[in-house]
C-alpha cells in the first residue's frame, strides 16, 4: 500500500475484543473501526484468564476487518497499541507464552496483596515505596501468586510483561514497556518512574528481575518499527513506526481528552473508571485511588470499579430485555427506586477493596418490579462510582464538569442519573473507541507533532437535579457498602 489515504493505526486489546481504528492523518475523520471477540477462561475461584496467543489472532483479524471496512487504499503511516491493564503474561526464552494470562479482573492474588504488604511495612509502608497499595487486580500479587502456586511454571518463565508489551513485542520485537502501563503493576514507583527494587526483591529476592522485566522508555517515543512477519500477517508494508503505546485507560485518557489539568473522565464499560491528568504525581492517602502515570510523560490519577456494564447486562438479560427495552424502563423509573438498594458487588469490588464481597438487593418488597430492579441496578452501579470520585478527589483532582464515556454513556437516562448523583454537569462527546482512538493519536503525535488532544463535539449534556429519593439512596447505598458480605463459591 504505498499510495493512498494516510492513515494512522490504532489497536485496543480489552478484555471482551480487540478493537483497531483507523484515522485520517490530517482532520483525523474515523475511516474504519474493526473488532474480533476474546474468549474468557473464568473458574468460580474468581480466576480470569487469557491466552496471549488469542490476542494476537484477534489484532490480525480486527486489523483486516478494519481495512476492509475503510473502503479505500490506506498508507499506514504508524500503529500505537492500547492493551488491557495489569494482565501477566510470562514467556520462554524465545519469547512464546507459557501460561494463560491472569487479567486485571482475576481475584484469586488476595493472600499474595497481604504477604506482599506484611513483607514491605504495611500499608503506609507500600505507599511511599510505589504510590499505590497491592490490590489483587495488580500484576505484583499475580507474579507472588505464580511463584507460590505454581513454582515450576515461574522457574521456567525467563520474562515478564504485560498485554500490550506482548502485543508491541510481536509487531516489533522489541521487548520494552513505558511509565504508564507499567505503573499499574505495582512494582512501580510512580513518583520516580521506574521499578521498585524494594517491591521486586519482596516477591523474590532471588531473580534477575532486570533481564525478566521489559525496559521502561518514554511514552511519547516510538519503540520500533513493524517486523517482516507481522507486516505479512496484517497485510501491511514491514518498517512502519510503532509507538510506546500504553495501558487501556491511559489511551482512553488521550482519547477522551484528558491529557492537561481539567477534565474528569468516567467510564461506563465492563468496568468504570474515573480519571484525570495532572502534571505532578497524585497519590490518594489512602491508597483507594491508583496513583498511575499517564502515556504521555505525565500522571493519571484514577480509580476503578469492577461492576458496571457488566451488572447492567446482568439484569438485562434475567429481565429479557434489549438495550431499547432497558432504556425506556429506566427512562420511566422513579428515583431513589422506592426504597430498593443494590450493592453491584457481582464479582468482588476493587473501590472499595473488596475482592470477594457479593452483590446485595436490600429492601425489596413484593411492590417491586422491574422498573425499581432496572433503577435500583443502575443507581447502585453509579453510587459507586461516585465513591471512586470522591477517591479521585483525594488526590487533588477537582471535579467541576465530567466527560461521560464507554458503552454505557449512550444511555440517555442514565446520563442524567450520573449528574444527578455525581452533583455537577455531565457531558457525552461524540467519541469512536476512545483507548484506541488514544492510541492513534499517540503515535500521530510522534511521528507527525500533530497535537495529541482533539476538539470532540459535545452531543448530550445533563444538569444535576436535587431530589430528595436519590438522596435517601445515596444515604442507603453507603450504609451497605460499609457490610458487604462474600459470596459462596468464591
Amino acid at each position: 500500500m504505498a499510495t493512498g489515504v494516510r492513515a494512522f493505526l490504532g489497536i485496543d486489546c480489552g478484555t471482551q475484543s480487540t478493537k483497531a481504528i483507523l484515522i485520517d492523518s490530517e482532520n483525523v475523520d474515523v475511516l474504519a473501526v474493526g473488532r474480533a471477540p476474546h474468549e474468557l477462561i473464568e473458574h468460580a475461584d474468581g480466576t480470569r484468564e487469557q491466552e496471549p496467543t488469542w490476542w494476537i489472532k484477534a489484532l490480525k483479524d480486527a486489523v483486516a476487518d478494519t481495512l476492509h471496512r475503510s473502503g479505500r487504499t490506506v498508507q499506514v503511516a504508524g500503529i500505537g497499541v492500547s492493551g488491557q491493564q495489569h494482565g501477566l503474561v510470562c514467556l520462554d526464552a524465545g519469547n512464546r507464552p507459557i501460561r494463560a494470562a491472569k487479567l486485571w479482573n482475576d481475584t484469586t492474588t488476595s493472600d499474595d496483596c497481604a504477604l506482599l504488604t506484611d513483607r514491605l511495612g504495611g500499608p503506609s509502608g507500600v505507599l511511599a515505596l510505589t504510590g499505590n497499595l497491592f490490590l489483587p487486580g495488580y500484576t505484583a500479587p499475580k507474579v507472588s501468586w505464580l511463584l507460590r502456586n505454581e513454582s515450576g511454571t515461574y522457574r521456567r518463565a525467563e520474562r515478564f510483561c504485560l498485554p500490550h508489551d506482548f502485543i508491541n513485542l510481536w509487531l516489533t520485537g522489541e521487548f520494552a514497556t513505558e511509565p504508564g502501563d507499567a505503573s499499574g503493576t505495582a512494582y512501580f514507583d510512580v513518583r520516580r518512574r521506574e521499578y521498585s527494587s524494594q517491591v521486586l526483591t519482596a516477591i523474590d529476592p532471588a531473580r534477575n528481575w532486570e533481564a525478566s522485566l521489559p525496559p521502561v522508555g518514554a511514552s511519547l517515543a516510538i519503540l520500533g518499527h513493524l517486523r517482516p512477519e507481522a507486516a505479512e500477517a496484517l497485510g501491511l508494508p514491514a518498517g512502519i513506526p510503532v509507538s510506546a503505546g500504553g495501558g487501556d485507560n491511559m489511551c482512553a485518557a488521550i482519547g477522551s481528552g484528558a491529557v492537561s489539568a481539567g477534565p474528569v473522565v468516567v467510564s461506563l464499560g465492563t468496568s468504570g473508571t474515573v480519571f484525570a491528568y495532572r502534571p505532578e504525581p497524585a497519590v490518594d492517602p489512602e491508597g483507594e485511588a491508583a496513583a498511575f502515570c499517564s502515556s504521555t510523560d505525565g500522571w493519571l490519577p484514577l480509580a476503578c470499579t469492577l461492576n458496571v456494564t457488566v451488572a447492567t447486562d446482568w439484569i438485562r438479560t434475567i429481565l429479557a430485555l434489549d438495550h431499547a427495552g432497558f432504556e425506556g424502563a429506566l427512562t420511566e423509573s422513579a428515583p431513589g427506586a422506592d426504597g430498593l438498594t443494590f450493592l453491584p458487588y457481582l464479582g468482588g469490588e476493587r473501590t472499595p477493596n473488596r475482592p470477594h464481597a457479593a452483590g446485595i438487593f436490600a429492601g425489596l418488597r413484593a411492590r417491586h418490579g422491574r422498573s425499581e430492579l432496572i433503577r435500583a441496578v443502575v443507581e447502585g452501579v453509579t453510587f459507586g462510582l461516585a465513591y471512586a470520585v470522591e477517591a479521585l478527589v483525594r488526590t487533588g483532582v477537582q471535579v467541576s464538569t465530567i466527560t461521560l464515556v464507554g458503552g454505557g454513556a449512550a444511555s440517555n437516562a442514565w446520563g442524567q442519573i450520573c449528574a444527578d448523583i455525581f452533583g455537577v454537569l455531565v457531558e457525552r462527546p461524540a467519541l469512536h473507541e476512545a483507548a484506541a482512538l488514544g492510541a492513534a493519536l499517540q503515535v500521530r503525535h510522534v511521528v507527525d507533532g500533530a497535537p495529541l488532544s482533539l476538539t470532540v463535539a459535545v452531543i448530550e449534556r445533563w444538569e444535576p437535579r436535587r431530589d430528595p429519593a436519590l438522596e435517601a439512596a445515596a444515604a442507603r447505598a453507603t450504609r451497605l457498602r460499609r457490610f458487604p458480605i462474600e459470596g459462596g463459591g468464591s
